[in-house]
């Protein structure tokens, strides 16, 4: 098993972003930390990779989570004025 160094599930600990691309790429990298802190080995990680990797349903489920993670960024900066 090789684990997965912990990463701080909201870096800096705030979610206020200076620009909504900025807030995008926030919300890639929660969506990314959250997956890494339910499943904490990477071989186990990797080795499911290929299965989703190309199942569509599957990667409309993780862009959604993406999505969810914008908008709660996205209210948390009021870009939606």
């Amino acid at each position: 098993m090789t684990p997965i160094p912990p990463e701080p599930l909201v870096p800096n600990n705030t979610l206020i972003t200076a620009t909504p691309e900025e807030g995008r790429a926030l919300a890639i990298m929660l969506a990314r930390h959250s997956i890494h802190a339910m499943q904490r080995d990477l071989d186990e990680l990797k080795a499911g990779r290929p299965v989703y990797a190309h199942d569509p349903m599957g990667l409309i489920a993780a862009s959604h989570v993406i999505a969810v993670e914008f908008a709660t960024i996205a209210a948390a900066n009021n870009y939606w004025r």
